[in-house]
């Protein structure tokens, strides 16, 4: 025999607590934007890196961008999905660390681009109109104008962010 069926539909589940939406705030704010363009010239300096023939102090360059590409990504995502408070410490002080690594990534962009510059001086004997050898000169001055631009980008959400905390905002967006 079948039980009888029951006299309420079950309850409408909840949001839990847990649950993933977007912060389209962050998404349209300054820092948001900021975070994307971080992304998109992080990535150009990294890959004109990558594909060009490169040795010595410019594995440090490469160290750095895509080190802070990937940093620069787990945050924009964790602060547009609105889990940074997940993370262990951090998380009750995600406007200072967001600040932090900001500063970091500048000073280490700030090195990666001055490695590029001399890279990129020490291989101007090949910018000649009739040079046939493979040079990655082009390369390397593409990829220090890539780095200044994430320095001058990182440099300021930091001073974004820092503003922010100075004003007594504890949230990034």
């Amino acid at each position: 025999m079948l039980p009888p069926p029951p006299r309420q539909p079950p309850p409408q589940a909840r949001a839990v607590r847990g649950a993933v939406r977007l912060h389209r705030a962050f998404l349209r704010g300054p820092l948001g934007v900021l975070r994307l363009l971080q992304l998109l010239a992080g990535a150009a300096f990294w890959i004109t890196i990558a594909t060009s023939r490169y040795q010595g102090p410019v594995h440090f360059a490469l160290f750095v961008s895509v080190l802070f590409w990937l940093l620069t990504l787990g945050l924009y995502f964790l602060t547009l999905l609105g889990k940074h408070e997940l993370v262990p410490v951090l998380g009750s002080r995600w406007l200072v660390v967001n600040a932090a690594h900001d500063l970091l990534a500048a000073a280490l962009y700030g090195a990666a681009t001055g490695i590029m510059i001399a890279q990129t001086r020490s291989h101007s004997y090949c910018n000649l109109k009739d040079y046939q050898m493979a040079c990655a000169y082009h390369a390397f001055l593409a990829a220090a104008v890539c780095g200044g631009l994430c320095l001058g980008l990182y440099l300021l959400s930091a001073l974004y962010g820092c503003c922010r905390r100075y004003q007594g905002e504890q949230e990034v967006a």
